[in-house]
């Protein structure tokens, strides 16, 4: 057991928010009860997620993407009427991380995403060190995207590139397609993120390098859980990672 003000410092020195620029607001969002005793960890504040969470009788709540982002509507309704209500009515503490938690060198998305594709980190890259840059050894582009499928347990949109061995591979989780010129640059051979746009299909196709699309939910799964499992037991505290399936 511990308290939310001991449990929000050992966060914020795990996670460092005040060193990213950010399109939210890191950390407590939603104040609860003061004493922490079960943790839920998931990758979005959704009804759905907070819903399971009351479910299995936690008091805190810890997630990736939170409910509050930069130029959004600010009044109370619909959707976040709903969602915001059930949090303060059972008195349920909500913490969101969102850069800080795709960053973490350990616990964070990209450390996760790339320790269970078997990468071996070699250097960092893009805005704010985002991307990661590491060695990997597949035939083509089809064998590392059927390994991902399989990892991570859905299908990948794979644009191929040429058709020859990848031995340095980039990623970035979640909708990072924005970051594919800076891995280009870097000498990536394949590029993994979440989401596709438009003009990356062309890109990859005219540099030659491999683009993996391999969901936005999918690949920001680990990092949340990661850090929860960490904060549990350093406090003594319960943790369920709640996965609220998400195709997209």
């Amino acid at each position: 057991m511990t308290d939310r003000q001991e449990l929000h410092t050992a966060l914020d020195a795990l996670l460092e928010p005040e060193r990213f620029k950010d399109y939210c607001p890191n950390g407590l969002q939603v104040e609860g009860q003061m004493e922490v005793r079960k943790i839920v960890s998931g990758v979005t504040a959704s009804l759905a997620l907070i819903e399971a969470a009351i479910a299995a009788q936690a008091d805190t709540i810890l997630v990736h993407h939170g409910l509050f982002w930069r130029g959004q509507d600010g009044r109370v309704t619909g959707w976040m009427r709903r969602r915001l209500g059930l949090l303060l009515a059972h008195n349920i503490n909500l913490f969101a991380y969102h850069l800080p938690l795709d960053a973490h060198l350990e616990f964070g998305n990209n450390a996760q995403l790339g320790q269970r594709l078997g990468f071996q980190p070699t250097g960092r890259f893009g805005e704010q060190d985002l991307g990661w840059m590491g060695i990997t050894d597949f035939a083509d582009a089809q064998s590392l995207s059927n390994w991902t499928e399989m990892v991570l347990k859905r299908p990948v949109v794979l644009i191929p590139g040429r058709t020859t061995a990848l031995r340095r591979v980039a990623w970035c989780s979640g909708g990072a397609q924005g970051y594919f010129e800076a891995a280009i640059a870097g000498g990536a051979d394949a590029f993994i993120t979440g989401e596709i746009s438009e003009p990356q299909m062309h890109l990859a196709r005219e540099s030659g390098v491999a683009y993996l699309a391999c969901g936005h939910h999918a690949t920001e799964r680990y990092g949340a859980p990661a850090v929860a499992a960490h904060m549990a037991s350093r406090f003594g505290l319960q943790h369920d990672f709640i996965d609220i399936d998400n195709p997209a």
